[in-house]
């Protein structure tokens, strides 16, 4: 299984919030699931740039974990990527290119481990744990 780490609130967003596309400067031809690895590190501010971010796009909606609480360092559910556009009509979309995601399934635990730039490959124990906690 391929994994994507991405900066926390944005990995919450796809999970909780509907966030439909993920915003990268590089295209792709992956088709499939992926798990959802949120990256290791935030800063207060920017956990708050992003918050302020997410709140403006949710029409102040959503329902953010707190600086301290958020998930960091761990894979938190997997999504499907459908496609890569350029162009897009989603208020998420604000990149050179997006990645279409569909079918978000959070983890009800989340699952530790370390990430890496691009896709990469999700060790087998902890794939059979997402595979077995979503089926």
């Amino acid at each position: 299984m391929k994994a994507l780490s991405i900066k926390q609130l944005w990995a919450h967003s796809i999970l909780h919030l509907g966030k439909d596309i993920e915003n990268r400067d590089w295209s792709t031809n992956f088709r499939g699931t992926v798990a959802i690895h949120a990256s290791k590190g935030i800063t207060k501010q920017q956990y708050e740039e992003s918050a302020y971010m997410i709140y403006e796009i949710a029409n102040y909606q959503a329902n953010l974990p707190s600086f301290h609480n958020v998930k960091l360092g761990a894979i938190l559910g997997t999504v499907e990527i459908v496609d890569c556009v350029t162009h897009s009509d989603s208020d998420w979309f604000f990149g050179k290119y997006g990645f279409v995601l569909k079918n978000p399934r959070p983890l009800i635990q989340p699952i530790f481990c370390k990430g890496a730039l691009g896709f990469w490959e999700v060790p087998k124990e902890i794939e059979e744990k997402i595979v077995k906690e979503l089926g």
